[in-house]
Formats: C-alpha cells, sequence, structure tokens
C-alpha cells in the first residue's frame, strides 16, 4: 500500500510543483490538492489520507487551525507542514496543535521524500530551525516555573503540596497543624504566584514540577 498524501497549499504552482514530483515516487499516490485550511479539513473527512502535507499561512483558514481540527477529529492522520517560515511564532503553535513535521520549503526534494517515509514509520521530523525553537521554548517554559516556584514560601510550598494529594483546606489544616483560615491566605497567595486560576491547576503545576510522588 502506497502513502495516500493530500497536499495543501494557497499557491497553485506549489501544489503543482509538489505533485508533479511525489507522483515519481512508486510508495506515494496524491489523492488530492486544498487551496486553503478550510478546504484542507473538508477533503481529510471525506479522503482520509495518510499524510496531509499542510501550508502554514492560507486563506480562509491557516494551516495550524486547520492541523488543530484535523488533529481532535482523526488523530491518526499525520500532518506535516511545509512553509517558508522558520520563526518560534509560527513552529510553535504548528507542533501544539499535533503536526508530526516541520520542514521548509526550500527542502532538497529527496529529503522531503525520505521525512515523508520518516514521519509515516513514527518519527517526528523537524527542521534544525524548528527543533531549536522548540528546545528554547521547553527551557523558557521551564526557567518560568523554576523562577514562579522559588517565590513561594515554605509554608506555601507545604500547601502546595497537600493541594496536589488531593487534601482539602481542612485537612490541609489537620496535616500542617495551622487554622483553615491561614491555608486559605495560603492558597490565594500561592496562586497568585503561581499564575495558576485554581486548586487543579495549581496541583498539576506541583505534579508537573515532581513536587509529589
Amino acid at each position: 500500500m502506497g502513502i495516500r498524501i493530500l497536499i495543501t497549499d494557497d499557491h497553485h504552482v506549489v501544489r503543482r510543483g509538489l505533485a508533479f514530483f511525489l507522483k515519481t515516487q512508486k510508495d506515494i499516490e496524491i489523492i488530492g490538492e486544498a487551496g486553503n485550511g478550510r478546504e484542507a479539513v473538508e477533503l481529510t473527512r471525506t479522503l482520509k489520507p495518510d499524510l496531509v502535507l499542510m501550508d502554514l499561512v492560507m486563506p480562509e483558514m491557516d494551516g495550524i487551525q486547520a492541523t488543530k481540527i484535523i488533529k481532535s477529529e482523526m488523530p491518526e492522520i499525520k500532518i506535516m507542514m511545509l512553509t517558508s517560515f522558520s520563526d518560534q511564532d509560527h513552529v510553535i503553535p504548528a507542533l501544539e496543535a499535533g503536526a508530526s513535521g516541520y520542514q521548509l520549503k526550500d527542502i532538497e526534494p529527496d529529503e522531503l521524500i525520505a521525512c515523508i517515509r520518516k514521519i509515516m514509520s513514527g518519527e517526528n521530523q523537524l527542521h534544525p530551525k524548528a527543533t531549536s525553537h522548540l528546545l528554547a521554548n521547553l527551557s523558557n517554559k521551564e526557567n518560568k516555573e523554576r523562577n514562579l516556584l522559588e517565590q513561594l514560601t515554605k509554608r506555601e510550598l507545604d500547601v502546595l503540596k497537600e493541594i496536589a494529594r488531593g487534601k482539602s483546606n481542612k485537612e490541609i489544616a489537620s496535616t500542617l497543624f495551622i487554622t483553615e483560615k491561614t491555608v486559605k491566605t495560603h492558597v490565594s497567595n500561592l496562586l497568585a504566584k503561581l499564575e495558576v486560576a485554581d486548586r487543579t491547576q495549581a496541583a498539576l503545576f506541583a505534579v508537573k514540577n515532581q513536587l509529589v510522588e
């Protein structure tokens, strides 16, 4: 069985060029072309490709929005971004939306084929620039979370750990030998310091940062 591909790009010439080249490969079949994100979503629903080659900036609906919809409805379908943009404002949202690959349009044709095959075998394929943005973004997030945690007092940290263990204010008060009113004060302080909206987010924050077993 060949790899069934849907090409999405708002430039007809780009679509034609990609289709022309990809058709030369015995294991690849072009099953459709879309001119914008909305068309990509509709065609993906009806044609069920194995992989969508997705442009980022398009009229009506961009590639990121289209990727989100496709991945939420049909998570098994692979999506590879093929774009001219390598800045993190495009890279990070595309990967967060669920793209398995991110390559620039100046990629060598043979390399593009290799990337498509690797994505279909379960590997993620990111352009070096995309990879560096992703790593920088992750490390920025980690640094920020570490800095936020460092603002907590020892007592607030104790309360946070108990929240993550699913305890109520009353139970926390009893465990830490403080009044319920004091617990409430600590909870509102730590929510503000961690920039989270509620206890659930605070608990997730604690678990993510390995404050509880």
